[in-house]
Formats: structure tokens, C-alpha cells, sequence
């Protein structure tokens, strides 16, 4: 199973992108939970927002809500997030996740996906 993610770049405070991932060699990703997360220099790896199981419902941290939006397209095998008003404290590392066997109120928790990608990097400046 591989998890490749692509976008990212460098942007101006307030501006937008998307970052991608696509997943190859896993039959089940329709049903898996999906999920972002990121990391910044010298912090941990955060959750930023999560598609649960195939129920369609959305959750995201509280740091992205109402900027960000996750989206999902199982006929490609692909998870999306697309930032708005991205804000210098954006700046990150950015890894999708996926896992067919996490309960929902491990969400947020890195331990609960078995298949990452490899990370892109956003930078937001000033």
C-alpha cells in the first residue's frame, strides 16, 4: 500500500492550495478513514481533519475550521485538502493518512492509521 501526496508549495498569507494523495494497492480505501496531519519544525504532528469510514461526515481541528476543506474521491483513490486564508502558522509539513480500523474517537490520534504518505511541504509567509 502506498500513499503518494503532491501539492503544496509556498504562498502568501491569505492565499490558497490544495494538496493531494493518492492510494495505490489498497482494495478497501472507499471504506478507510482518511486524514490529514501536519508537523512544523521542533512540534509534534498534529491532526487537521478527517473523512470517518465511508459516512461522509467531516471533522477538523479547531485551528482549520471553516478554512480548510477535505474531500475525498474513492473512484480515483484519492483524498484532497484544500486550505484557504492560509496563515504563517500553517506552515507545516503535510502527511494523509489512512486506516481501516480506526474508531472514532481515536480520530485525531497519529497511532490509529496503518498507511501514510511521504509528506509535503506548505509554507505560508508573511
Amino acid at each position: 500500500v502506498q500513499l503518494q501526496a503532491s501539492g503544496g508549495g509556498l504562498v502568501q498569507t491569505g492565499g490558497s492550495l490544495r494538496v493531494s494523495c493518492t492510494a495505490s494497492g489498497r482494495q478497501s480505501f472507499s471504506t478507510d478513514t482518511v486524514a490529514w496531519f501536519r508537523q512544523a519544525p521542533g512540534k509534534e504532528r498534529e491532526f487537521v481533519a478527517a473523512i470517518f469510514r465511508n459516512y461522509g461526515r467531516k471533522y477538523y481541528s479547531d485551528s482549520v475550521k471553516g478554512r480548510f476543506t477535505i474531500s475525498r474521491d474513492n473512484a480515483r483513490s484519492m483524498m484532497s485538502l484544500q486550505m484557504n486564508s492560509l496563515k504563517p502558522e500553517d506552515t507545516a509539513v503535510y502527511y494523509c493518512a489512512a486506516s481501516g480500523t480506526v474508531i472514532m474517537s481515536s480520530m485525531t490520534l497519529t497511532g490509529s492509521y496503518s498507511y501514510w504518505g511521504q509528506g509535503t511541504q506548505v509554507t505560508v509567509s508573511s
